[in-house]
């Protein structure tokens, strides 16, 4: 390896290291309440230091949530190849609530944390609205593709935006709820898989109605629910004639 590379790779090691701490201050403190100086004194660096690689608090703000955002649009990249957008709709729910309690610290900054609304500068600009590099965008095409395709049921609201809004309320109330109550000794929370799959379930076939001869994992789930009962029954009845001869 030669210096220069050695130099490079230091440097973004550096970088790396004022991120993660910057990014757990602004969340656990507020973005408001955490100063350079805050940030150096918790990586033990001198305020010097950290100007050397972003010019103010705002230029470091904005590459957390760039570096962030990315992360979580990778998430839902494999999922472009899904061709059914219900059901791509349906795993992008997953995928939200999977990274959420995979970097709790990523997910309070991003969605959990007031921060400042910083203009948008030229590489933001080229993101937005590019489904495979926004991951909002992501969600509100799949939105899209499903109208189109007439999937939406009557009386909802074939409005894109909306409805793309609404999907994301759903999974960010389950996310929410895991980071900041998972240790609750007040509620026992059910398996996050579990409240998981219903939010995706419930909030996707409540939208969206399935493909022609096809039926939606909430039925199919609902459905072996009633077979199970209906085999529950039988064997209480079998055992009750039993006991009655």
């Amino acid at each position: 390896m030669g210096t220069l590379e050695r130099r490079e790779r230091e440097k973004a090691r550096v970088r790396d290291k004022i991120k993660a701490a910057a990014r757990e201050l602004f969340a656990s403190e507020g973005y408001g309440a955490v100063s350079m100086r805050r940030i150096a004194e918790a990586i033990e660096y001198s305020p010097t230091a950290i100007y050397v690689h972003f010019a103010d608090k705002d230029a470091l703000m904005r590459e957390i949530c760039r570096d962030d955002f990315d992360r979580l649009s990778g998430a839902f990249a494999e999922l472009a190849a899904i061709t059914d957008p219900v059901e791509r709709i349906r795993r992008v729910g997953h995928a939200y609530i999977e990274f959420g309690a995979t970097y709790p610290n990523h997910y309070r900054l991003m969605f959990m944390t007031e921060r400042p609304a910083l203009a948008l500068d030229a590489d933001d600009l080229a993101r937005k609205g590019r489904p495979e590099a926004d991951g909002y965008a992501f969600l509100r095409a799949a939105v899209s593709e499903a109208i189109a395709q007439g999937r939406v049921r009557t009386g909802v609201p074939a409005d894109a935006e909306l409805l793309a809004q609404t999907l994301w309320a759903g999974m960010h109330g389950v996310t929410s709820i895991e980071i900041s109550h998972c240790k609750d000794r007040w509620i026992e929370l059910s398996p996050l898989q579990e409240r998981a799959r219903m939010m995706a379930d419930l909030t996707t076939d409540g939208i969206f109605a399935p493909a022609a001869g096809a039926s939606s994992p909430a039925s199919e789930t609902k459905s072996k629910a009633g077979k199970a009962q209906q085999r529950q029954a039988q064997k209480h009845s079998g055992e009750k004639k039993a006991r009655s001869r």
